[in-house]
């Protein structure tokens, strides 16, 4: 679990490169690049408020560990203490 203080999408990640999607940390924050596909899928998911999840790593390995995961919650206080 990684905290940030700003999330960035990038939604130029080709096809090509053999990636699902990547993210690293840049300073306090955290970017997440994705193909064009997926932007537009997020970009959706955003609009209809429902959650998304982003699978990180190599598209030909099964070895797949990091998600980044877009979560609505009812109430943030709860989720944002500390």
């Amino acid at each position: 679990v990684t905290g940030a203080s700003f999330v960035v999408f990038n939604g130029a990640l080709k096809t090509s490169s053999g990636f699902l999607a990547k993210s690293s940390i840049v300073e306090d924050g955290l970017m997440v690049q994705i193909t064009p596909e997926t932007m537009e899928s997020l970009r959706q998911a955003l609009r209809d408020k429902k959650d998304f999840k982003i699978t990180c790593g190599k598209a030909d390995t099964g070895d797949i560990k990091e998600y980044v995961d877009i979560c609505w919650v009812e109430n943030e206080e709860q989720t944002n203490i500390g």
